[in-house]
């Protein structure tokens, strides 16, 4: 069972996330929260696998809360929900240790396909939240673009073959698990890959790194493209 902790300021945004929670049965909500710090605290007590943190709060946000949680209870996985507008507020969590990333419109299934990875240990990134990464990123224009992209692929290329091919599958959103079993290998050598990996292109988790797989464009067959 993937024990989860929900906060958002707004009661029945925090419904409708607990109504499309309870579809999937392996999934249970353990604690509600109506501020980042009742989060942390609630985090504490319940030690939930996944806490979904609106990214805007009033007083203590979702970004500060997602840094306690990643520094005191790091088993808890963080995913952030957005709306669109809040970029900075992505690329700051992105810093902060949060490992999901959603927006609030999004499909339904998003936001269970999002708890599922994260209880796993992967990175999430729906795929409106990575194209709106990438293109703040870029934000500078097409010349921008191009040059953000060229540079994430030549981060990209400095990686051994089979770093590339556990970075595309990263950023499709598998779990060490899940990578483990595609490419036939044990789930220790998907790890020690995986912490190569972050050290190599200098990013301090698995979502910056999705990130980097999305500019790069080295996604797996099936995965959405960003352009």
């Amino acid at each position: 069972m993937i024990r989860v902790l929900i906060a958002d300021d707004e009661p029945m945004i925090r419904a409708g996330i607990r109504a499309v929670l309870a579809t999937d049965p392996d999934i249970t909500v353990v604690a509600e929260a109506g501020d980042g710090h009742q989060a942390v605290e609630l985090v504490h007590r319940h030690r939930p696998r996944v806490a979904v943190l609106d990214i805007r709060m009033p007083g203590t946000g979702g970004i500060e809360a997602a840094r306690e949680i990643h520094r005191t209870a790091p088993a808890t996985g963080v995913i952030m929900l957005t709306t669109f507008g809040e970029d900075d507020y992505i690329l700051q969590a992105l810093g902060g240790g949060a490992m999901g990333f959603l927006i609030k419109s999004g499909e339904p299934e998003e936001l269970i396909a999002g708890v599922r990875a994260v209880a796993d240990g992967a990175a999430y990134l729906s795929p409106k939240v990575a194209a709106r990464v990438v293109a703040h990123l870029a934000s500078g224009g097409a010349g921008a673009l191009a040059d953000r992209r060229t540079a994430a692929r030549m981060r990209v290329d400095a990686l051994t073959a089979r770093e590339r091919e556990v970075l595309a599958l990263l950023g499709g959103g598998l779990s060490n698990g899940q990578i483990a079993r595609r490419l036939r290998v044990v789930e220790g050598t998907v790890k020690a890959h995986v912490s190569s990996i972050l050290a190599r292109l200098g990013v301090e988790n698995r979502a910056a790194a999705a990130v980097v797989a999305h500019e790069a464009g080295i996604l797996p067959p099936g995965a959405p493209e960003q352009r």
